[in-house]
């Protein structure tokens, strides 16, 4: 399997630090975690049916006309690829990079021809492709693409039958790049989680929203029981507090500035989103590793992305910082870079 972040217990075995000792910074999800409700007692017991009201709760909260839960969007990221080999046979796939890197993966995996392009390339190969897949806003790096050139993209792949894959993971603190609202043209589907915005990765939910029929056959190659129910429970709560949602908007984005801040104090440029920042190895003057390494030595886990070569078909290079979810948390990554600078600047 790939590597990804929130692998403490990996850092734990190779620095050799207790597990509560250690500030995880290595992932895109929200410290600041939606409190889940009191689960009624059949949540537990009962086999997870499918729930009408998740589905509207979801609709609304993303405005999409027609929705699918998952459990967990990389559920949706290794099932598409297999059923548009199902439907159409072997598809050329455009993937956007540096970009989350279970995409190209799973569609490579599938036996489709895979191509990696930057967002730059990736007009020019549209009219070449099946498939093109792309996060917006990107992760890691935080990149962005106009929901009118996304629609475009849609429309010229739909005249052939193609596909265009949009990951919204990261997209609840920008709601105007969205284009779930559009998936009832031929050929979208957008990918949302549940897992960042509102901090519940460990429920593993998402959704798929795209035309009605792709979603039936997504469904029946899923099967049955999908999303359990203590998930559903949650998830209908958190999509239908709007209290909790604009508070938390706020929040992560004056700590999203913060960190890009903190960060540039230190001399380091970022690029990101609210949820996290994005360096890369030009932006750390070459000593990515070495950065990795001194974080970690003083129980800050960052997410490292090796250099290209390194991996298996390429990816970015640099490091994620996600947010610290106390101010205990701040002062430690404040201290840690400043001894960086002292030593390093």
């Amino acid at each position: 399997m790939l590597a990804h972040g929130g692998n403490l217990r990996d850092a734990v075995k190779n620095f050799k630090r207790p597990l509560e000792q250690w500030l995880d910074l290595s992932t895109g999800i929200n410290p600041h975690f939606y409190p889940a409700p009191v689960l009624a007692d059949n949540a537990w017991h009962r086999l997870p049916e499918h729930s009408d009201e998740l589905i509207i709760a979801a609709q609304t909260y993303y405005a999409a006309p027609t929705m699918l839960a998952v459990a967990g969007t990389q559920a949706a990221i290794q099932a598409l690829p297999l059923l548009r080999h199902h439907l159409h046979g072997v598809a050329r796939v455009v993937v956007s990079a540096p970009s989350y890197a279970e995409h190209a993966h799973q569609w490579r995996r599938a036996g489709n021809q895979v191509t990696e392009a930057n967002y730059v390339s990736v007009d020019s190969m549209v009219d070449q492709a099946d498939v093109v897949v792309l996060c917006n806003p990107n992760n890691p790096t935080g990149e962005i693409i106009a929901p009118e050139q996304l629609l475009k993209w849609a429309e010229r792949l739909a005249q052939r039958g193609g596909w265009l894959v949009v990951d919204e993971a990261f997209g609840d603190t920008l709601p105007m790049l969205s284009v779930a609202a559009e998936t009832q043209q031929s050929g979208l589907i957008v990918l949302r989680s549940v897992g960042k915005f509102f901090g519940l990765a460990g429920i593993r939910l998402g959704f798929v929203a795209a035309q009605t029929e792709l979603l039936q056959q997504l469904a029946a190659m899923l099967g049955p029981w999908a999303v359990s129910g203590p998930a559903q429970q949650i998830a209908i709560a958190a999509l239908n507090d709007r209290v909790w949602q604009m508070a938390t908007r706020t929040l992560l984005h004056a700590q999203g500035e913060r960190l890009r801040s903190l960060l540039k104090q230190h001399g380091i440029n970022s690029s990101g989103t609210d949820l996290f920042q994005w360096a890369s190895h030009r932006d750390l003057d070459g000593q990515t590793e070495i950065l990795w390494h001194f974080m970690a030595e003083r129980g800050v886990w960052l997410r490292w992305f090796p250099e290209a070569s390194d991996r298996l078909h390429g990816g970015p290079h640099g490091l994620r910082f996600g947010l610290p979810g106390s101010e205990a948390g701040w002062q430690l990554l404040s201290s840690t870079l400043n001894e960086w600078t002292q030593q390093h600047v």
